[in-house]
């Protein structure tokens, strides 16, 4: 099973839509768990949603958090290591945090912490990003033509 767990509930849209379309694909399923918004002072938000995120694993996750401080893999190193993960007959669970980021704690429970690119990006579209992703990674693996290698 894989999962994303994230702070914050994504609202009715087009980007809801384009993560309900890709986590459709994703063979296993794709899971999505929301954790609520923080309320209060930046850094007592950030503690409560940590908390909350560690809270929605399950027992013997594989965690991968998501922090601009990871390794930017390209698709064929992340379908590796997805296939890797995924052999260990364990929840493969990638959390995404609040406006506030992932604390220190979080971060060194994961085993493995991925970036997705420098630039800053809204956490609804970066569960769409991870979702489309983590669809690409299993076409990989399962040799269905949806990735190119290359360029044109």
């Amino acid at each position: 099973m894989i999962r994303i767990i994230a702070v914050g509930r994504l609202k009715s849209g087009p980007e809801a839509e384009l993560v309900e379309r890709y986590a459709g694909r994703i063979k296993p399923k794709l899971e999505i768990i929301e954790i609520p918004e923080g309320r209060g002072a930046p850094a007592e938000v950030k503690r409560r949603e940590n908390e909350a995120l560690l809270a929605a694993l399950p027992a013997k996750a594989i965690v991968i958090a998501l922090d601009p401080g990871g390794a930017a893999l390209d698709s064929l190193e992340l379908a590796g290591k997805l296939d890797g993960w995924l052999a260990l007959a364990r929840p493969v669970c990638c959390l995404i945090g609040g406006a506030e980021g992932l604390d220190a704690g979080t971060i060194a429970r994961a085993d493995a912490t991925l970036s997705l690119g420098r630039m800053t990006w809204p956490h609804f579209l970066a569960r769409a990003m991870l979702a489309e992703q983590i669809y690409r990674a299993r076409a990989i693996s399962a040799g269905h033509p949806y990735h190119r290698e290359g360029r044109p």
